[in-house]
């Protein structure tokens, strides 16, 4: 069975940085495809990061482009999201998804939390101004 489990989660002022970690058991991810998401009150869940092919491959949700990093530790079986210079308007519970085998065309679905096997609960992230 598979599970994710996010950690790193806190407060912190405008500015200020923080990791997540989204760690895996029952699935490899070094074979798979992996991808966090935040959800904040009253506004649409969004996509954050992906990460693909073992990590070698990752994208980016425009708001965070050049503040945030993801990537995984094969290893440790560990995704992790290293997020800087950060922004009231980033205050979101954050959780990690998990796919399972071929990422093949994740231009189309990574955005899509329904494409994804598996799932965290979360952490949340909250930023002061």
């Amino acid at each position: 069975q598979v599970q994710l489990v996010e950690s790193g989660g806190g407060a912190v002022q405008a500015g200020g940085s923080l990791r997540l970690a989204c760690i895996a058991s029952g699935f490899s991810i070094s074979t798979g495809c992996l991808a966090w998401f935040r959800q904040a009150p009253l506004k649409e869940r969004e996509g954050v990061a992906f990460i693909r092919d073992g990590g070698s491959g990752t994208v980016y949700t425009d708001s965070v482009k050049g503040r945030f990093t993801v990537s995984q530790d094969n290893v440790a079986n560990t995704m992790y999201l290293q997020m800087n210079s950060l922004k009231p308007e980033d205050t979101a519970m954050y959780f990690c998804a998990a796919k399972a085998g071929s990422c093949q065309q994740w231009q189309f679905w990574w955005r899509k939390l329904n494409a994804y096997t598996s799932r965290g609960r979360g952490t949340q992230v909250t930023v002061s101004s």
